[in-house]
Protein backbone atom coordinates (compact mmCIF):
# COMPACT_ATOMS: atom_id res chain seq x y z
CA UNK A 1 0.00 0.00 0.00
CA UNK A 2 1.17 3.68 -0.74
CA UNK A 3 1.88 5.03 2.87
CA UNK A 4 0.36 8.28 1.61
CA UNK A 5 -2.74 7.55 -0.03
CA UNK A 6 -5.94 7.48 1.85
CA UNK A 7 -5.74 4.40 3.56
CA UNK A 8 -1.64 5.01 4.55
CA UNK A 9 0.14 5.90 7.70
CA UNK A 10 1.30 8.62 6.21
CA UNK A 11 -1.42 10.62 5.26
CA UNK A 12 -1.56 13.07 7.86
CA UNK A 13 1.84 13.93 7.90
CA UNK A 14 2.28 14.47 4.23
CA UNK A 15 -0.71 16.56 3.89
CA UNK A 16 0.51 18.96 6.73
CA UNK A 17 4.04 19.13 4.69
CA UNK A 18 1.91 20.40 1.73
CA UNK A 19 -0.12 22.35 3.57
CA UNK A 20 3.26 24.10 4.56
CA UNK A 21 2.07 23.11 8.47
CA UNK A 22 6.10 22.69 9.04
CA UNK A 23 5.86 22.82 12.69
CA UNK A 24 2.97 20.22 12.85
CA UNK A 25 5.29 17.20 11.23
CA UNK A 26 7.94 17.94 13.07
CA UNK A 27 5.71 17.80 15.98
CA UNK A 28 3.95 14.80 14.18
CA UNK A 29 3.76 11.70 16.69
CA UNK A 30 5.18 9.04 14.97
CA UNK A 31 5.15 6.04 17.59
CA UNK A 32 2.55 3.78 16.32
CA UNK A 33 4.21 3.77 12.62
CA UNK A 34 5.45 0.81 11.13
CA UNK A 35 9.17 0.46 10.85
CA UNK A 36 8.99 1.10 7.26
CA UNK A 37 7.60 4.01 7.38
CA UNK A 38 10.74 4.85 9.91
CA UNK A 39 12.22 6.80 6.67
CA UNK A 40 10.46 8.61 5.07
CA UNK A 41 8.46 10.23 7.99
CA UNK A 42 12.09 11.82 8.88
CA UNK A 43 13.21 12.63 5.43
CA UNK A 44 9.03 14.65 5.48
CA UNK A 45 10.54 16.20 8.86
CA UNK A 46 14.01 17.06 7.70
CA UNK A 47 12.63 18.71 4.57
CA UNK A 48 10.24 21.06 7.06
CA UNK A 49 13.26 21.79 9.01
CA UNK A 50 15.00 23.08 5.92
CA UNK A 51 11.92 25.14 4.93
CA UNK A 52 11.85 26.33 8.52
CA UNK A 53 15.83 28.01 7.98
CA UNK A 54 17.18 25.01 10.39
CA UNK A 55 19.29 23.38 7.04
CA UNK A 56 22.71 23.66 8.95
CA UNK A 57 21.14 21.53 11.45
CA UNK A 58 19.63 18.97 9.54
CA UNK A 59 23.57 18.70 7.77
CA UNK A 60 24.53 17.67 11.24
CA UNK A 61 21.96 15.53 11.62
CA UNK A 62 22.35 13.35 8.47
CA UNK A 63 26.07 13.32 8.56
CA UNK A 64 27.34 10.18 8.04
CA UNK A 65 24.47 8.72 6.83
CA UNK A 66 24.41 6.50 3.83
CA UNK A 67 21.28 6.12 2.81
CA UNK A 68 20.48 7.91 -0.63
CA UNK A 69 17.38 9.36 0.37
CA UNK A 70 19.20 11.38 3.37
CA UNK A 71 22.13 12.37 1.05
CA UNK A 72 19.31 14.28 -1.30
CA UNK A 73 17.89 15.60 1.86
CA UNK A 74 21.58 16.94 2.76
CA UNK A 75 21.77 18.06 -0.75
CA UNK A 76 18.62 20.02 -0.46
CA UNK A 77 19.74 21.63 2.81
CA UNK A 78 23.40 22.97 1.21
CA UNK A 79 21.36 24.41 -1.85
CA UNK A 80 19.41 26.15 0.35
CA UNK A 81 21.93 27.54 1.96
CA UNK A 82 23.61 28.65 -1.30
CA UNK A 83 26.15 25.69 -2.03
CA UNK A 84 24.90 24.91 -5.14
CA UNK A 85 26.95 23.47 -6.98
CA UNK A 86 28.08 20.96 -4.05
CA UNK A 87 24.10 20.04 -4.38
CA UNK A 88 23.49 19.86 -7.52
CA UNK A 89 26.92 17.43 -8.09
CA UNK A 90 25.22 14.95 -5.27
CA UNK A 91 21.98 15.12 -6.79
CA UNK A 92 23.43 14.40 -10.39
CA UNK A 93 25.54 11.42 -8.49
CA UNK A 94 22.33 10.30 -6.90
CA UNK A 95 20.13 10.37 -10.34
CA UNK A 96 23.04 8.13 -11.49
CA UNK A 97 23.02 5.72 -9.25
CA UNK A 98 19.53 5.71 -7.27
CA UNK A 99 16.97 6.68 -9.96
CA UNK A 100 14.21 4.79 -9.38
CA UNK A 101 14.14 6.08 -5.64
CA UNK A 102 10.98 8.15 -5.23
CA UNK A 103 12.86 10.27 -2.35
CA UNK A 104 15.95 10.84 -4.63
CA UNK A 105 13.70 11.64 -7.63
CA UNK A 106 11.35 14.41 -5.60
CA UNK A 107 14.13 15.99 -4.05
CA UNK A 108 16.62 15.70 -6.65
CA UNK A 109 13.92 17.60 -9.09
CA UNK A 110 13.85 20.47 -6.47
CA UNK A 111 16.90 21.19 -6.56
CA UNK A 112 17.72 20.93 -10.23
CA UNK A 113 14.57 23.22 -10.93
CA UNK A 114 15.78 25.28 -8.50
CA UNK A 115 19.43 25.33 -10.07
CA UNK A 116 17.48 25.96 -13.58
CA UNK A 117 17.86 22.49 -14.99
CA UNK A 118 14.51 21.77 -15.53
CA UNK A 119 14.84 19.40 -18.61
CA UNK A 120 17.09 17.21 -16.01
CA UNK A 121 14.46 17.30 -13.52
CA UNK A 122 11.53 16.60 -15.22
CA UNK A 123 14.07 13.86 -16.98
CA UNK A 124 14.59 12.34 -13.02
CA UNK A 125 10.67 13.17 -12.26
CA UNK A 126 9.12 11.12 -15.02
CA UNK A 127 10.78 8.10 -13.90
CA UNK A 128 8.11 7.69 -11.26
CA UNK A 129 5.78 5.17 -10.47
CA UNK A 130 2.23 6.54 -9.07
CA UNK A 131 4.30 9.49 -7.27
CA UNK A 132 1.77 12.72 -6.54
CA UNK A 133 4.81 14.42 -5.19
CA UNK A 134 6.60 14.41 -8.42
CA UNK A 135 3.29 14.74 -10.52
CA UNK A 136 2.93 18.08 -8.35
CA UNK A 137 6.44 19.38 -9.39
CA UNK A 138 6.24 18.21 -12.65
CA UNK A 139 3.21 20.50 -12.58
CA UNK A 140 5.17 22.94 -11.20
CA UNK A 141 7.69 23.09 -13.48
CA UNK A 142 5.74 23.05 -16.66
CA UNK A 143 4.01 26.08 -15.02
CA UNK A 144 7.40 28.21 -14.75
CA UNK A 145 7.90 26.99 -18.27
CA UNK A 146 4.72 28.40 -19.60
CA UNK A 147 3.69 25.24 -20.65
CA UNK A 148 0.02 25.22 -18.74
CA UNK A 149 -0.87 22.32 -21.28
CA UNK A 150 1.80 20.14 -19.83
CA UNK A 151 0.70 20.96 -16.95
CA UNK A 152 -2.91 20.24 -17.22
CA UNK A 153 -1.91 17.31 -18.99
CA UNK A 154 0.11 16.11 -16.15
CA UNK A 155 -2.75 17.35 -13.62
CA UNK A 156 -5.71 15.15 -15.77
CA UNK A 157 -3.46 11.68 -15.91
CA UNK A 158 -3.11 12.05 -11.83
CA UNK A 159 -6.78 12.58 -11.49
CA UNK A 160 -7.49 9.72 -13.33
CA UNK A 161 -5.97 7.13 -10.58
CA UNK A 162 -5.39 9.63 -7.51
CA UNK A 163 -8.75 10.95 -7.49
CA UNK A 164 -9.66 13.61 -4.47
CA UNK A 165 -5.73 13.71 -3.38
CA UNK A 166 -4.56 16.75 -1.85
CA UNK A 167 -1.69 17.38 -3.86
CA UNK A 168 -4.27 16.71 -6.95
CA UNK A 169 -6.31 19.57 -5.78
CA UNK A 170 -3.54 21.44 -5.35
CA UNK A 171 -2.13 20.92 -8.34
CA UNK A 172 -5.04 21.24 -10.49
CA UNK A 173 -5.23 24.95 -8.80
CA UNK A 174 -1.93 26.10 -9.57
CA UNK A 175 -3.35 25.39 -13.19
CA UNK A 176 -6.71 26.76 -12.64
CA UNK A 177 -4.84 30.08 -11.72
CA UNK A 178 -3.23 30.47 -14.98
CA UNK A 179 -6.06 29.21 -17.17
CA UNK A 180 -7.99 32.25 -15.22
CA UNK A 181 -12.05 32.80 -15.88
CA UNK A 182 -13.95 30.56 -13.49
CA UNK A 183 -11.11 28.59 -12.55
CA UNK A 184 -9.78 31.52 -10.58
CA UNK A 185 -12.99 30.73 -8.33
CA UNK A 186 -11.92 27.05 -8.16
CA UNK A 187 -8.74 27.53 -7.09
CA UNK A 188 -9.84 30.32 -4.36
CA UNK A 189 -12.45 27.63 -2.91
CA UNK A 190 -9.50 25.25 -2.61
CA UNK A 191 -7.46 27.50 -0.66
CA UNK A 192 -9.46 29.35 1.18
CA UNK A 193 -10.83 26.12 2.56
CA UNK A 194 -7.54 25.17 3.87
CA UNK A 195 -6.39 28.75 5.02
CA UNK A 196 -9.69 29.29 7.19
CA UNK A 197 -9.78 25.41 9.07
CA UNK A 198 -7.68 25.97 12.17
CA UNK A 199 -6.74 22.08 11.66
CA UNK A 200 -5.41 23.19 7.72
CA UNK A 201 -4.30 26.47 8.10
CA UNK A 202 -0.73 27.68 7.61
CA UNK A 203 1.28 31.01 5.74
CA UNK A 204 1.20 29.24 2.51
CA UNK A 205 -2.36 28.14 2.27
CA UNK A 206 -2.80 32.23 3.32
CA UNK A 207 -0.64 33.90 0.56
CA UNK A 208 -2.05 31.15 -2.10
CA UNK A 209 -5.58 32.05 -0.94
CA UNK A 210 -4.53 35.62 -1.49
CA UNK A 211 -3.20 35.23 -4.73
CA UNK A 212 -6.78 33.81 -5.61
CA UNK A 213 -8.50 37.00 -4.29
CA UNK A 214 -5.80 39.19 -6.79
CA UNK A 215 -6.95 37.44 -9.64
CA UNK A 216 -10.72 37.71 -8.65
CA UNK A 217 -10.04 41.46 -8.15
CA UNK A 218 -10.82 41.48 -4.29
CA UNK A 219 -7.93 43.10 -3.11
CA UNK A 220 -9.22 44.07 0.26
CA UNK A 221 -9.74 40.54 1.08
CA UNK A 222 -6.00 40.00 -0.58
CA UNK A 223 -4.34 42.26 1.48
CA UNK A 224 -6.03 41.05 4.61
CA UNK A 225 -4.61 37.60 3.79
CA UNK A 226 -1.36 38.65 2.95
CA UNK A 227 -1.38 40.70 6.35
CA UNK A 228 -2.49 37.90 8.28
CA UNK A 229 0.62 35.71 7.10
CA UNK A 230 2.88 38.51 7.29
CA UNK A 231 2.05 38.54 10.95
CA UNK A 232 2.28 35.15 11.54
CA UNK A 233 5.95 35.06 10.20
CA UNK A 234 7.40 38.47 9.41
CA UNK A 235 10.15 37.52 7.09
CA UNK A 236 8.36 34.98 5.00
CA UNK A 237 9.43 36.46 1.74
CA UNK A 238 6.37 35.01 -0.63
CA UNK A 239 3.92 36.87 1.62
CA UNK A 240 6.03 39.73 1.12
CA UNK A 241 6.55 39.54 -2.40
CA UNK A 242 3.02 39.19 -3.16
CA UNK A 243 2.10 42.33 -0.88
CA UNK A 244 4.27 44.47 -2.83
CA UNK A 245 2.60 43.35 -6.04
CA UNK A 246 -0.45 44.18 -4.48
CA UNK A 247 0.99 47.45 -3.23
CA UNK A 248 2.03 48.79 -7.23
CA UNK A 249 -1.63 47.14 -8.18
CA UNK A 250 -3.29 50.07 -5.47
CA UNK A 251 -0.73 52.45 -6.62
CA UNK A 252 1.06 52.56 -3.18
CA UNK A 253 4.60 53.40 -2.34
CA UNK A 254 6.80 49.94 -2.73
CA UNK A 255 10.02 50.87 -1.49
CA UNK A 256 9.70 49.60 1.86
CA UNK A 257 8.64 46.44 0.88
CA UNK A 258 10.92 45.84 -2.10
CA UNK A 259 13.50 46.86 0.86
CA UNK A 260 12.40 44.19 3.01
CA UNK A 261 12.03 41.46 0.32
CA UNK A 262 16.00 42.47 -0.42
CA UNK A 263 16.54 41.90 2.85
CA UNK A 264 15.24 38.76 3.52
CA UNK A 265 15.42 36.73 0.05
CA UNK A 266 17.66 38.91 -2.35
CA UNK A 267 17.70 35.95 -5.00
CA UNK A 268 13.94 35.72 -4.89
CA UNK A 269 12.75 35.00 -8.20
CA UNK A 270 10.67 38.53 -8.01
CA UNK A 271 13.68 40.40 -7.46
CA UNK A 272 15.56 38.67 -10.31
CA UNK A 273 12.79 38.58 -12.55
CA UNK A 274 12.17 42.89 -11.90
CA UNK A 275 16.42 43.34 -12.65
CA UNK A 276 16.37 41.56 -15.67
CA UNK A 277 13.76 43.43 -17.46
CA UNK A 278 15.00 46.84 -15.65
CA UNK A 279 18.01 45.82 -17.58
CA UNK A 280 16.44 45.37 -20.79
CA UNK A 281 14.63 48.08 -20.26
CA UNK A 282 17.86 50.40 -20.36
CA UNK A 283 19.25 48.46 -22.75
CA UNK A 284 15.80 49.57 -25.02
CA UNK A 285 16.11 53.06 -23.92
CA UNK A 286 19.75 53.77 -24.68
CA UNK A 287 18.76 52.99 -28.51
CA UNK A 288 16.99 56.48 -28.35
CA UNK A 289 17.86 60.18 -27.60
CA UNK A 290 15.10 62.82 -27.10
CA UNK A 291 15.02 65.01 -30.32
CA UNK A 292 14.34 68.97 -29.43
CA UNK A 293 13.25 71.43 -31.97
CA UNK A 294 14.47 74.79 -31.76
Amino acid sequence: MDPYSAEGELINIHNHFHQGQYQEVIDFDTSALSPENALPTRVLALRARIALGQAEDVIADVRGESEPELAAVRALAEFSLGKTDAAVKTIEELASSASDNQTVQVIGGTVLQAAGKSEEAIALLSQHTNSLDAVALITQIHLQQNRTDLALKEVSAARRWAQDSLLVNLAESWVGLRLGGDKYQQAFYVFEELAQAPSTSSIVSLVSQAVCELHLGRVEEAQSALEQAVQKQPDYAEAIANLLVLTVITGKDVSELTSTLKKVAPKHLFLVDLEEKSELFDKAAAKYSAKVSA
